[in-house]
């Protein structure tokens, strides 16, 4: 039964359909009603809210999505994971979603929607009782673009009565910066995020329920490829048990992740 580690990595889901090359006299194509976008690659820490879901190592990770011009879209997001860091929940998480996004003329944006997170190897029992993993998890943000800078806002609330949460809900808030530094690929950014219920109880006091992470890192873009270097880390504390910093042993102790992708 699970009360924490679970992962989700961060959705970039793309609305905008490409522009038609045109020639001179020639009448614009329309753009099509549907596309699909999509990316893979691999990260050297697959972290979900400050927490190594793969035993800080590698992971490779890919994405699709299916989005209509009307702003709806559906999507599946696969990560390789780690039974050292999740037991029972076999080596894979695969998310599935889907919503409704907008930006109007004014730079505000808005994205509301559903998430499933289902672990397609994970073990039916673990020490002889059920071992239940999956669950539901709606999201809503909102986000604003002011020339290089987006600043959004955002929160993932599952409800309680889900057995892969052990019973008990999950809330979490979180706020994102990013900023383009002018004529360069260069992107700064920055997180912070509260998590709390099921999936923030990560302390020595049983009855503390919540942990913040956060994290800043910077990335190029160049031909469809994204490199990126992030600094990550979480106010889990650091006092040892058994040798080992409890924020170790749980996975949200400080780190430094690189990542790699490219986008179709």
């Amino acid at each position: 039964m699970r009360f924490s580690m679970i992962s989700l990595g961060a959705l970039a889901l793309a609305t905008a359909t490409p522009a038609m090359a045109q020639e001179a006299g020639e009448a614009t194509e329309p753009a099509p009603a549907v596309t699909v976008t999509g990316s893979f690659g691999v990260t050297t820490d697959y972290r979900f809210r400050g927490l190594s879901q793969s035993n800080q190592k590698a992971a490779g990770q890919a994405t699709i999505n299916v989005n209509h011009e009307s702003g709806l879209y559906v999507g599946t997001w696969a990560s390789t994971i780690s039974e050292q860091s999740l037991p029972g929940y076999g080596e894979a998480e695969v998310d599935l979603y889907g919503g409704y996004t907008k930006t109007l003329d004014n730079g505000l944006g808005f994205d509301v929607g559903l998430l499933y997170y289902l672990y397609p190897l994970s073990r039916d029992t673990l020490g002889g009782v059920s071992n239940d993993t999956d669950f539901f998890e709606p999201y809503a943000s909102v986000n604003y673009t002011l020339g290089p800078v987006n600043v959004k806002v955002g929160a993932n609330y599952a409800w309680g009565g889900q057995a892969g949460l052990g019973d008990d809900d999950s809330l979490y808030l979180y706020s994102n910066v990013a900023a383009t530094i002018p004529n360069t690929p260069v992107k700064l950014l920055g997180h912070v995020g509260r998590s709390d219920g099921a999936l923030g109880a990560f302390n020595l006091d049983p009855t503390d329920e919540s942990y913040i992470d956060w994290s800043l890192g910077a990335e190029v873009t160049a031909k469809g490829f994204t490199f990126g270097v992030s600094y990550v880390d979480t106010d889990i504390t650091d006092q040892r048990v058994l040798g080992e910093k409890f924020s170790n042993a749980v996975g949200g102790d400080s780190t430094i992740l690189g990542y790699i992708t490219y986008a179709f």
